[in-house]
């Protein structure tokens, strides 16, 4: 199928990640329904329910398109029209009660991401990119008087703020994940965690933070944010050295451009 243009496309997902926020916000107060898919990989009621709206409004906005969802459809392929959509990046943020939590809903066309958009509902915040139209953000729900966002001009680490996340193999991954920390942390300004790569990478695109970087994300995590990156004039690639990223490569590193040689030489094992 043909995809069509993304910027028609773009109102009405602005529209349906805007409904769905009001169910995490709704959901925001009341218990939590909490189970495991993994040794500390958590899923909740909210998470579900994100998805299964987000997944009726979107296929419906595009007919003929695929699924590429964290909960329903995370083994889908992607097809000439994939929708990549995480419904709560930052589940365990949710469980516990920590506003950083994003839903993230990236378009791929066959060639790359052309539409994403990453929104914080609880923080009253979205962000939205198409590709080649430059990265935007507007206050939550209201999405008029956008702005356009950009990345930061810093080029140097140690004026550098970079954000890291650890994945859900960490006893697996963790002796890399110390020793990449352990080159970072000395050189860099400061490193953050924010226990959302969604929310890392809008904020690597608006310029809160100069780069981030993580292993073993996947690609609904970084779908949309990617694009973010990209159309705020930074930078996306994998580790090794600097090789062109695709959803779901091992590791990511986005950065502002101007730091990104000199982060990639310090992870690199």
């Amino acid at each position: 199928m043909t995809t069509p243009d993304p910027s028609r496309l773009l109102p009405e997902v602005l529209a349906a990640v805007a409904a769905t926020d009001a169910i995490v916000r709704d959901h925001w107060d009341k218990p939590r329904h909490v189970r495991l898919k993994g040794r500390i990989d958590l899923v909740t009621e909210t998470d579900v329910t994100v998805e299964r709206e987000l997944t009726a409004r979107l296929t419906r906005l595009l007919p003929g398109s695929t699924m590429l969802a964290e909960e329903s459809a995370p083994g889908a392929e992607l097809g000439a029209a994939t929708w990549i959509v995480d419904p709560l990046d930052g589940t365990t943020n949710f469980a516990h009660k920590l506003p950083v939590v994003a839903t993230s809903v990236g378009l791929w066309d066959g060639e790359g991401i052309c539409l994403g958009v990453v929104s914080l509902p609880i923080l009253h915040e979205t962000f939205w990119a198409v590709r080649g139209k430059g990265a935007w953000t507007a206050p939550a729900p209201r999405l008029a008087g956008a702005e356009r966002i950009h990345v930061t001009e810093t080029g140097d680490l140690e004026q550098a703020l970079v954000a890291t996340g650890f994945p859900y193999g960490i006893r697996e991954e963790c002796a890399d994940i110390v020793a990449r920390l352990a080159r970072v942390l000395p050189v860099a300004r400061g490193v953050r965690r924010m226990g959302s790569a969604a929310t890392d990478l809008a904020y690597t695109a608006c310029g809160r933070m100069d780069a981030f970087y993580e292993t073993s994300l996947k690609p609904w995590d970084t779908a949309a944010g990617w694009l973010l990156v990209e159309e705020a004039g930074g930078r996306v690639t994998r580790f090794a050295p600097a090789e062109p990223y695709y959803p779901g490569a091992p590791t990511l590193l986005a950065s502002n451009g101007r730091v990104h040689d000199a982060l990639e030489a310090l992870l690199e094992l």
